[in-house]
């Protein structure tokens, strides 16, 4: 496969996070040219605008600091009007220790808690999809409920892993909440396999960030092709919960399609904790929707 079609999105609006570069910006340049507008949720608005200039298409920027939850309610209240996709996009991966502008441990609480905080305030107005991004790295992961901060037990690649496995959870547990609600909108998470994006060389690992120049020339795929198992999540007539990712060895790449998930992944009690854990540390919680007509 080397190309992926989106259906006419004319009309319709999506919020991608993290859409300044990588499969961000891949994932807004092809729906903006599928006729969408996009509203690219970016942490540095000057970072924004100039890949905002490599859109052909609709689209704005607006400021997201998913690691400071006073700036994901107040992108939230600025909001006005309906949302038809949501793609939680916005990572960090592999990172030294460090800490959101609440205390919680970095990873966790961009990857995870920014996202649960900014999906459960939007959701009033979303009108089809909220996807989640994961990662093949959930197969690693165990939810530390005890410890979720991993104080005294970091280690960048398990606060990555745990991370990860959180997103999964909420994509599972927000699907469940939505059926309950007689919502018609849809929760569903993708992992791009491995895509030639700038997390790899900003890790805490000198050795991952100096070979990751070469290991991506040689074995990634593209940050297009990485982006279309997000595209396929945000787009295709998929059950609620649905996993998409490569087709290929490994799921590292090729044509995007339903995959699997670990047991732990799967665990619809852990599930349920984690949304009231992530309810207590945030302060949001699921609203009140109007149910399908």
């Amino acid at each position: 496969m080397t190309s992926f079609s989106l259906p006419n999105l004319t009309g319709r609006t999506a919020v991608v996070t993290g859409a300044n570069s990588g499969i961000g910006i891949a994932a807004t340049q092809a729906l903006a040219a599928a006729g969408a507008h996009v509203v690219m949720a970016v942490r540095d608005l000057e970072r924004g605008k100039a890949a905002a200039a490599s859109v052909r298409g609709s689209a704005e920027v607006r400021r997201l600091d998913l690691a400071d939850l006073s700036s994901v309610r107040t992108f939230a209240a600025d909001w006005d009007g309906p949302l038809d996709l949501l793609i939680n996009n916005a990572g960090v991966m592999a990172i030294p220790e460090a800490q959101t502008a609440e205390g919680f441990e970095l990873q966790f609480g961009t990857n995870h808690l920014g996202h649960f905080a900014l999906t459960n305030l939007l959701l009033p107005y979303v009108t089809d999809r909220v996807v989640t991004v994961s990662s093949s790295a959930h197969r690693a992961g165990q939810l530390q409920f005890d410890n979720l901060n991993l104080t005294g037990a970091y280690s960048p690649t398990r606060a990555y892993s745990q991370s990860k496995l959180a997103n999964l959870l909420f994509t599972l547990e927000l699907q469940r909440r939505l059926t309950l609600a007689g919502s018609v909108v849809r929760s569903t998470a993708a992992h791009p396999g491995w895509a030639a994006t700038n997390l790899q060389n900003r890790t805490a690992y000198a050795w991952l960030n100096a070979g990751a120049g070469l290991a991506n020339r040689l074995f990634a795929q593209s940050n297009e092709a990485g982006a279309w198992p997000t595209l396929a999540a945000a787009t295709w007539d998929v059950p609620g919960a649905s996993f998409l990712g490569p087709e290929g060895a490994f799921e590292m790449r090729g044509a995007p399609t339903l995959v699997g998930r670990t047991r732990l992944a799967s665990n619809v009690e852990d599930a349920k904790r984690l949304w009231t854990v992530s309810e207590d540390l945030t302060g949001v919680r699921f609203p009140q929707l109007a149910k399908a007509a």
